[in-house]
């Protein structure tokens, strides 16, 4: 199945790229999309963490959602840059993640960096350091939520 979806979307891909769909063009964006998913089989790059189509259900939710907070900690941080008396207070935390796999992993530190106002400096194991602008991010960060949603959206929860 995962062969499958990654056909589909390298195909869907080439059609949105392409603009052009005649039959002929189709045919042939079709057949190419077909041979690169085969070459990647022969050449084990088709992984599934390459290719996570287990967590596509999960993303419906989760990145929407992200989006959000991405806006919310967007406004935030204008309000403090855009003050008077730019009032920062850089803070570094660590927190730990409770992601099972290594693609929760990554998609949790790189959410957090995402989000406007912190970043993740370091990732050892399951502990990330994180530095935030203003100490209401890092508090942000250690009250868990975005760590709950990453495991739902990794399927751990």
């Amino acid at each position: 199945m995962r062969y499958v979806s990654l056909a589909g979307l390298l195909f869907a891909f080439w059609l949105a790229l392409s603009g052009h769909y005649t039959p002929m063009l189709i045919t042939a964006g079709a057949l190419c999309s077909v041979a690169c998913v085969f070459a990647a089989i022969r050449m084990r790059s088709a992984d599934p963490e390459g290719h996570p189509i287990e967590l596509f259900w999960g993303a419906i939710t989760y990145f929407p959602w992200l989006f959000v907070e991405i806006a919310k900690s967007g406004w935030s941080v204008t309000k403090v840059i855009l003050h008077p008396g730019l009032p920062i207070s850089p803070t570094m935390t660590v927190v730990r993640a409770s992601q099972k796999t290594p693609a929760g992993l990554a998609t949790y530190a790189n959410s957090i960096t995402l989000t406007p106002g912190t970043i993740t400096v370091e990732v050892n194991g399951n502990e990330f350091t994180v530095h935030a602008i203003v100490r209401d991010g890092a508090l942000d960060v250690e009250d868990g939520r975005m760590d709950r949603r990453v495991s739902r959206f990794e399927g751990a929860a």
